[in-house]
């Protein structure tokens, strides 16, 4: 008799896979209470399809630079392949996108269809806030409420702090670092995601478990300069500051010749490390003087990130 499997559900943000798919993507995202609250709840569909329209034409723009569509589906069906070659013949890894296909319902009924009811949800953000990691797990719930397949489930919500995540992004600095001719004088920016200051007023951990990440890092890399930035802000609300615009702008007024960009919050490749560090910020920093302007490499299917999976999902299995 075989044994049990065990699903692995990657948790991920998910993005366009065509220029016709932008519009919905926006739309699903504004829609999206956890991460936005737009008027009554009623309207907010309404308000979410109008800045959707307003915003894919520009959005369009950016997505055309960097192929027509977001490659993270098929880095992110390649971990799920990857992680279960890994985990062995005890598992089946499946890939829910929170804003684009194949979403969450498309997810379980595919893991249902393998007859498998054991459920182990691997967020794919290293850090948790309600935005992203919370959301995702939300729309879980809500979905696996309306199956009819009894689920059982698990959760890793953050692995911010793991020490193979850590491992795995230190390996990434040091072959980014390794490329310039003497690393004292190059300027390390750690850039995750921006948040709304007013999640972490509430209580998001979002911020602690950025800081944490940077801290272990470094260790790793006495005597290199560091610093952190947010990018991706969008609204009139008040973000998490200082921006990574303004960091690269003081770090240029300051004499800075050679940056290394390290995109944080972000495990595979996508519109904010493709368009907005290697187009948008890059034409900004040689722009501002900096000659020498490079990123590191997204952890995507490295061995070491891989093994950072597995570790989380075996150390959920042997404390069940």
């Amino acid at each position: 008799m075989s044994k049990k499997k065990t699903a692995v559900l990657l948790l991920q943000m998910g993005g366009p896979d065509s220029l016709p798919a932008i519009e919905p993507f926006l739309y699903n995202l504004f829609s999206d209470r956890d991460i936005i609250r737009i008027g009554p709840a009623f309207l907010q569909p309404l308000i979410a399809r109008f800045i959707a329209r307003r915003r894919a034409k520009k959005v369009m723009e950016y997505y055309k630079k960097i192929g027509g569509k977001s490659p993270i589906r098929e880095l992110t069906e390649q971990q799920a392949t990857e992680l279960e070659t890994v985990l062995g013949a005890g598992y089946r890894c499946f890939v829910a996108m929170r804003y684009s296909k194949p979403d969450t319902a498309a997810a379980l009924a595919a893991i249902s269809r393998e007859g498998i009811t054991d459920v182990i949800a691997l967020s794919l953000y290293p850090h948790y806030s309600r935005a992203t990691v919370g959301s995702s797990i939300n729309e879980l719930e809500r979905e696996v409420k309306k199956s009819d397949t009894q689920f059982c489930i698990s959760y890793i919500r953050q692995f911010y702090d793991h020490p193979a995540y850590i491992a795995a992004l230190s390996e990434k600095v040091e072959r980014g670092l390794a490329g310039f001719p003497d690393r004292s004088s190059v300027q390390l920016v750690f850039s995750a995601h921006g948040l709304p200051q007013s999640f972490i007023d509430s209580g998001d951990p979002y911020l602690e478990h950025i800081q944490a990440t940077v801290r272990l890092t470094m260790e790793h890399f006495e005597g290199v300069s560091h610093h952190l930035a947010f990018q991706s802000r969008a609204g009139p609300v008040k973000w998490l500051e200082p921006s990574t615009e303004a960091t690269i702008a003081e770090l240029a007024a300051a004499g800075c010749k050679q940056l290394l960009m390290v995109p944080l919050s972000f495990v595979s490749d996508h519109i904010e490390t493709l368009y907005e560090i290697d187009i948008q910020y890059k034409d900004e920093a040689t722009s501002l003087g900096i000659v020498d302007f490079r990123r590191t490499e997204a952890l995507n299917s490295s061995p070491a990130f891989i093994a950072c999976l597995a570790d989380l999902v075996n150390h959920l299995q042997s404390n069940a």
